[in-house]
């Protein structure tokens, strides 16, 4: 991901640099646009969700945070003396978690990592599974944690099922049966003149997350329900 393309690293280093109150603009094929506050993505402890909250909590042993941004997450796990890596594909963010004293950070691909270290939890906050894509990159996903995961660990996720985007007042559900799974969807950020590229991204309902763990050989354990079509999981291997 190119600098000029990246409005989200781009975000934060501004934030720490001194620049408040900016805004990433989120557009998506589903929904109207979104705004994204950057001060939420550099939120301490006592302000994240409780679904985050409970994740840290179990997370144990050497700890991979995919997706770190920020780095808030993996702040938080630092600062309460657990052994936590850092995974984030923008180079920006990997300079503002520098700034704020993360100590251990890779810059790469989640799906480029290596794989001679091998972690006891895979930690994977904000919908960190959507990185798969769609329900066909669940295999690729799937296979990357097994290379990744140690003999008993585990990967934790949170999710959401977008079905309330789709249900009619009665409760049914108004789309095509025909079509791609209702939790796809391409997204593309905004900051200021900074504009990424279009990207694909997965949201899944519990029941299809537990049907393809199955299909790909892990274990599937609900931890937490959130408030809003939102849950909170632990895979394990089988």
């Amino acid at each position: 991901m190119g600098i000029q393309k990246d409005p989200l690293g781009t975000a934060c280093l501004d934030y720490i640099s001194g620049i408040k109150n900016s805004e990433i603009i989120v557009q998506s094929n589903i929904t109207e646009d979104d705004v994204l506050p950057v001060e939420y993505l550099f939120r301490p402890f006592n302000q994240m969700p409780d679904i985050e909250k409970k994740a840290l909590t179990i997370s144990k042993g050497k700890i991979l945070d995919v997706g770190a941004g920020a780095g808030s997450h993996a702040l938080y796990l630092q600062q309460i003396n657990k052994d936590v890596t850092a995974n984030e594909i923008s180079e920006n963010a990997c300079r503002v978690m520098q700034q704020r004293g993360i100590k251990n950070i890779i810059h790469n691909d989640f799906f480029q990592l290596p794989t001679d270290t091998k972690f006891d939890t895979i930690l994977m906050l904000m919908n960190g599974i959507g990185i798969a894509g769609d329900i066909d990159g669940l295999k690729i996903f799937f296979d990357k944690c097994k290379e990744l995961l140690s003999p008993k660990g585990s990967v934790i996720i949170d999710s959401s099922d977008l079905r309330y985007l789709f249900e009619d007042d009665d409760g049914s559900m108004l789309i095509n049966l025909n079509d791609n799974y209702y939790g796809e969807v391409a997204y593309k950020m905004k900051y200021k003149n900074t504009e990424g590229e279009s990207f694909k991204w997965l949201f899944i309902d519990d029941e299809s997350l537990k049907f393809h763990a199955k299909q790909n050989g892990f274990a599937i354990e609900k931890i937490a329900d959130g408030p809003h079509y939102d849950y909170l999981a632990k895979l394990t291997l089988l």
